[in-house]
């Protein structure tokens, strides 16, 4: 079955207070726009069609950097509607700019980012029989008070749709089955009959929802898809709502990981991305946060306050107040805590960074540690290398970055400057508090130290001048 998605993210958004779009604001870590279109991706929809509008150029941005270079990159496409004349008319711009004009279509709001994909695809099935020409998704949320309700008739089948404020108190009590905002339509007919939805109304907008009305005046059935989890209906259009449905979509992701072995300390406090992967027996503490497409393997301890962005981390690996981005961590590696692993570092098997010590583009050798206070950039480490404390590899020399090349069991003593271009061979030491300039050969002792005075009685003879 070819199902074609429209995802409308043209709005303003005007109650968000915003400079930016407001599909464009993240629920951990990802657009809302883009939870939208993976729902729909992943429910089967062959062709997604986002509509744009305001600020269309950063939900351009937003889009292609998300999907360019993957497999879904051929199925999704921006359509602009230039003058935003209601949700009517955002629709009738996608069929006209994409000829789509045949099997089922669901219309998607940009802002609805807990929708799940089997909602959609069971959405799309009851107009793909022929039986109905129309569909609106429903939800009863707690508390319904600012969505439209749905009337329906002796069949079952829409009678009408009522928006809040034209509700009377009656029916505010007892309608209670709720319009999401989303659509399914036979593709053929939504096309043959799109051009019949007016504008006479006190806004001058063409709405979407007059399709129902539309649709039966030509005999066609118009129905209700009843989500059964009402989460899914429910939409952002504030700061607080974004906060509130932010909390219901790391608590789904959560609850899912605890079923697949993965514990929690405390799952309120701990936010992970949608497109990471925890593997069983794995344990994360409070104020975890892991951003991005992060995979993280097996009995593994993350936390607390471990913050991590597109990392691949191994199995028994204990990340313990870390931040890492864009790092790979093999595996049994110990991080922390306090510790800052920049884009480009790759630790090995068992090794170890300690507390207060920052790596930047640098692979850390099998079993090879940086205890603490250190910075290591640029650098390629062998195994089993200790670097005492306070050790820097100075990497950068104003205009360029060099790099240092330290071999196997090397040890490298408290406070070393390594001046970078430097090559450090296998076995060799180098003294505390050296600065290191030139290569050291495998095996030697490198020592840069001025010779230590001892001036007697000095502090008397300062005291005196005083």
């Amino acid at each position: 079955m070819d199902v074609t998605a429209i995802v409308m993210a043209a709005g303003e958004g005007t109650r968000m207070k915003s400079n930016h779009a407001k599909v464009s604001h993240k629920i951990l870590g990802k657009p809302m726009a883009c939870w939208v279109i993976d729902a729909a991706l992943e429910a089967g929809c062959n062709r997604v069609v986002v509509v744009v509008g305001s600020h269309s150029d950063e939900v351009r941005a937003l889009i292609a950097d998300a999907y360019e270079g993957t497999p879904h990159a051929s199925a999704i496409e921006c359509v602009e509607q230039a003058e935003r004349l209601g949700t009517g008319h955002a629709v009738r711009t996608a069929l006209e700019a994409t000829g789509i004009n045949a099997g089922p279509v669901v219309v998607l709001n940009g802002d609805l980012p807990l929708i799940q994909a089997q909602t959609i695809r069971t959405f799309a099935e009851t107009v793909s029989g022929g039986a109905h020409a129309g569909a609106v998704l429903t939800f009863t949320p707690p508390v319904p008070f600012g969505y439209g309700r749905i009337e329906l008739d002796a069949d079952g089948g829409v009678n009408r749709i009522i928006e809040q404020k034209d509700c009377t108190p009656e029916q505010n009590a007892e309608l209670l089955e709720c319009n999401a905002g989303c659509y399914a339509f036979d593709g053929a007919l939504l096309a043959a009959h799109i051009g019949e939805i007016t504008n006479d109304n006190a806004q001058a907008e063409y709405y979407l929802p007059d399709m129902v009305e539309i649709l039966k005046s030509h005999g066609h059935g118009v129905t209700i898809f009843h989500c059964d989890d009402y989460r899914d209906g429910l939409g952002v259009n504030s700061r607080v709502q974004l906060a509130e449905l932010t909390a219901i979509a790391r608590d789904r992701i959560n609850e899912r990981l605890m079923t697949e072995g993965v514990t929690f300390i405390d799952p309120a406090q701990a936010w992970i991305d949608p497109d990471a992967r925890i593997g069983r027996d794995t344990v994360v503490w409070p104020q975890t946060h892991l951003i991005g497409a992060c995979t993280v393997g097996e009995g593994c301890q993350l936390g607390p306050n471990t913050r991590l962005t597109d990392a691949r981390v191994g199995n028994d690996c204990v990340l313990d107040e870390t931040v890492g981005i864009d790092v790979v961590i093999e595996n049994g590696v110990t991080c922390g805590p306090r510790c800052y692993l920049r884009q480009g570092t790759h630790l090995l098997d068992r090794a170890h960074v300690g507390t207060h010590v920052e790596i930047k583009k640098s692979t850390i050798g099998e079993g090879s540690k940086v205890p603490h206070l250190s910075y290591i950039g640029d650098t390629t480490m062998g195994s089993d290398v200790n670097v005492g404390a306070g050790s820097i590899t100075c990497n950068y020399d104003g205009k360029n970055k060099n790099a240092t090349v330290i071999g196997d069991r090397v040890f490298i003593g408290s406070d070393t400057m390594m001046v970078a271009p430097v090559n450090i061979g296998d076995d060799a030491i180098t003294g505390a508090s050296s600065c290191i300039t030139r290569d050291v050969p495998s095996g030697a002792l490198g020592l840069e130290r001025s010779d230590q005075r001892i001036l007697e009685g000095y502090t008397e003879r300062r005291r005196a001048r005083l």
